[in-house]
């Protein structure tokens, strides 16, 4: 396909050629470097997730040699209605709900103080950028050891006593050493919008008159609803997978207080043995990261949108 470019009135058109679109081959000689690692993730995470589907149709117990059969979405139906798996997906709900929302406050706070110039400001950020860098099962270990226990804790040297935290209080346990660990993270995306944030309609703010708080709410809050929202979202993925923290510190218990669906998946596969009731609870699992997963993609989408129009 060819255009005409004229140079002035008169003048005698010049047809000029457009670019032509790269063949198939071209296009499939681009794509060729990325096939090696679009088949090992093929291989690695999606094979055995049909494998998933297929072992959440079957009724199968190793305890129980020759009892495998084909019983189809029977065992949704039991994860959906089962007291005891109904009461970890409450237990989820709580942990990660609790988790999030207390990560994100606290990354907020601590976001707005970094954003600030101060002197030391380079070592602060560092430091409380640290838990996040801990391996989830030795900051559990961590929690349970230094600070919750009750002979030598650290919460017991501070306030005195020999309160049993874990034992007495442990959603809330779980829940502070994942708080701990997460607020770091909420922290640098929120610090990450702070700072992409417009000088000018800040000082255009206090200019028309708003005080801090006012230029706080009715504009820094606002603008960061992007990141907030992205920070919930991608917290939520991740937490609602969380088996480090409960395994190591509580172990579900006293009873099932903190038992989770990642722990109680655990406890069907090797403690009941039974294989197809928990890959069924695990496709659950899976759906629900799946959805949350979505709106997280979309926001990174909105945020992206939002660089482009600046």
């Amino acid at each position: 396909m060819t255009t005409t470019i004229t140079t002035g009135a008169g003048a005698t058109p010049r047809p000029t050629a457009r670019p032509s679109r790269p063949g198939r081959g071209q296009r499939w000689a681009r794509r060729a470097p990325l096939l090696p690692a679009l088949i090992f993730a093929i291989v690695v995470t999606q094979l055995p997730f049909l494998f998933t589907l297929y072992l959440s149709t079957q009724s199968w117990n190793v305890l129980r040699p020759g009892s495998r059969e084909f019983i189809g979405l029977a065992n949704y139906g039991r994860v959906l209605t089962d007291d005891r798996l109904r009461a970890a997906l409450v237990n989820t709900v709580v942990l990660t709900a609790s988790s999030v929302i207390l990560s994100v406050l606290l990354g907020l706070g601590l976001a707005i103080l970094l954003d600030r110039k101060f002197p030391g400001r380079g070592i602060v950020r560092t430091l409380l950028i640290t838990p996040f860098l801990v391996m989830p099962m030795a900051a559990a270990l961590l929690w349970k050891h230094a600070i919750y226990n009750p002979s030598y804790g650290l919460i017991n040297g501070i306030l005195g006593g020999s309160t049993d935290w874990v034992s007495q209080y442990p959603m809330v346990s779980v829940v502070a050493a994942l708080v701990w660990q997460w607020t770091p993270f909420m922290m640098l995306i929120i610090l990450a919008g702070l700072q992409g944030q417009s000088l000018e309609t800040l000082e255009a703010a206090r200019v028309d008159g708003a005080g801090p708080w006012q230029t706080f709410t009715r504009v820094t809050l606002p603008y960061l609803r992007p990141y907030l929202e992205l920070g919930a979202l991608l917290g939520s993925i991740y937490l609602v997978q969380t088996f480090d923290a409960v395994f190591t510190i509580t172990q579900g218990g006293p009873g099932r207080a903190t038992t989770n669906l990642p722990y109680e998946i655990y406890l069907t596969t090797f403690r009941k043995f039974e294989y197809g009731e928990a890959a069924a609870a695990g496709v659950v699992v899976v759906i629900g990261t799946i959805i949350v997963a979505t709106f997280a993609l979309r926001v990174i989408s909105s945020l992206f949108r939002m660089e482009d129009t600046r």
